[in-house]
């Protein structure tokens, strides 16, 4: 087991939607791995940390960070969806980020490595991070580009939903840099994507079609990325992130060893 890396260096953790936990299927589908099981696979597969998942999925409170602790793991952060077209539906969600900051404050004490960073797209102490998402209003290149000009708020790197969106993450990074403080490094297929536009899909069919793959295994350019990423010195979370929606069992079982394989293809490159 890989313990967090210090401030100042990458320290790379997964999340539980790689492992097809996430607030579709927690609770909903009775295959969902427990959030233990998580922790332990991404701990034996070698991650420095973790993202948090549904509220209470890894655990809450003072045991979450017990939990973390027992197994040398950081938290990476948490996804967070607000409506931000909709003043009064986002007064209503703030009390989530309020719980969720809250949250980290209770296990900061526990954590090795990097802060964890409050992953905030559309629909305190800690500094925040935009998440870029396909099937929302900011998910091209051009929609990104507005929330920045409008606000300060640091950049989440999001690999997979930027090439989704169109977007090219190596030219990206070299343009908005200075704005990227978070990193989700995802790869993608686009051949699935233009195959879910042919169809005029729903948005969800890009986790059924499975459009994000192992690392390696799609069009992004990820030693671009790295390499870019080391050019400016970035310190903090990078996420390794696999979004799936398994419909088996087996395709549950299958997606730790896939985590296995994304932390070994990094590890090849020096993280």
């Amino acid at each position: 087991m890989e313990e967090a890396r210090a401030p100042g260096a990458i320290a790379v953790a997964n999340a539980p939607v790689s492992y097809g936990a996430f607030e579709v299927t927690v609770g909903h589908d009775p295959n969902v791995p427990a959030g233990v099981s998580v922790l332990d696979q991404v701990a034996e597969a070698g991650y420095a940390g973790i993202d948090l998942g549904p509220a209470g999925y890894l655990g809450t409170g003072e045991r979450l960070g017990e939990l973390l602790a027992e197994r040398g793991l950081g938290l990476a952060g948490a996804y967070l969806e607000l409506p931000y077209a909709d003043p009064d539906a986002l007064d209503e969600a703030l009390p989530s980020l309020d719980e969720l900051l809250s949250t980290f404050d209770t296990v900061r004490a526990y954590l090795p490595g990097p802060p964890p960073r409050p992953t905030l797209a559309d629909a305190g102490s800690y500094e925040p991070t935009f998440h870029p998402e396909t099937g929302t209003y900011v998910e091209a290149p051009w929609e990104i580009e507005e929330v920045l000009d409008r606000s300060d708020i640091g950049l989440c790197l999001e690999t997979g939903h930027m090439m989704l969106g169109g977007g090219d993450p190596v030219a990206m990074l070299r343009d908005w840099g200075e704005r990227v403080n978070h990193v989700h490094l995802k790869d993608a297929s686009l051949s699935v994507r233009d195959g879910i536009k042919a169809d005029r899909a729903q948005a969800t069919e890009i986790w059924t079609r499975e459009a994000f793959c192992t690392l390696g295994n799609g069009d992004l350019d990820v030693d671009a990325v790295l390499d870019g990423l080391r050019g400016m010195s970035f310190g903090g979370w990078l996420v390794v992130e696999q979004d799936i929606l398994p419909r088996s069992v087996e395709r549950f079982a299958r997606a730790a060893q896939e985590q296995r394989l994304n932390r070994a293809f990094l590890a090849a490159r020096g993280l």
